[in-house]
């Protein structure tokens, strides 16, 4: 089994990766729908996940992995854990990221940013660039699911788990199979 399907099929055991009609947070409709906070409700499966995003990130020097909360959280703590980095995280504050809780970057300190899942890249934008203005040096960007088709786009190294593109539709345009499925918004 390659590294993608078994990716895909820990997200599906555990209900993280839903299939039928979904309504996105844009308002456009999907036939799939990631909650990646299903799959880091175990901790037999984000351990599993972590050693294969490491596995990607082979040869990558970091000491410290920064996670922007809360989708990053788990997975972020994981990786830092098997690889014996450090690990901070940012959170919103005021509808933004931010570094709290007395948390410190050093200068020229090689750094991880892990997150869940990425569609448009903003989130982890904002942490990669809260890294670089304390002066961190930013090693890499790793992600368990890209789903943004290959459009994000990020000034450090991508290294996505698993890549997917994901087809949305606009809601008076939708094909004929979900046209029958009732329309359900799970959340993210």
């Amino acid at each position: 089994m390659s590294v993608n399907e078994r990716v895909l099929e820990i997200f599906r055991e555990s209900g993280a990766l839903l299939d039928g009609h979904f309504i996105l947070r844009s308002g456009l409709r999907s036939r799939q729908f990631f909650q990646c906070a299903q799959v880091c409700q175990y901790m037999d499966k984000v351990t599993a996940l972590s050693e294969m995003l490491l596995a990607k990130l082979d040869g990558t020097r970091f000491e410290t992995v920064l996670a922007p909360a809360m989708g990053g959280l788990v997975i972020g703590q994981e990786v830092a854990r098997q690889s014996g980095a450090r690990f901070i995280f940012v959170e919103k504050e005021n509808d933004r990221l931010v570094l709290r809780r007395n948390f410190k970057i050093a200068k020229g300190e090689k750094v991880l940013v892990v997150e869940d899942v990425v569609t448009r890249g903003g989130r982890a934008n904002e942490a990669l660039a809260i890294a670089q203005e304390y002066g961190a040096d930013v090693v890499a960007l790793s992600v368990l699911v890209d789903r943004s088709s290959g459009k994000a786009e990020f000034p450090v190294p991508f290294v996505p788990l698993v890549s997917m593109t994901v087809e949305t539709y606009d809601p008076d345009n939708l094909p004929e199979d979900l046209q029958s499925i009732p329309a359900v918004k799970p959340g993210s």
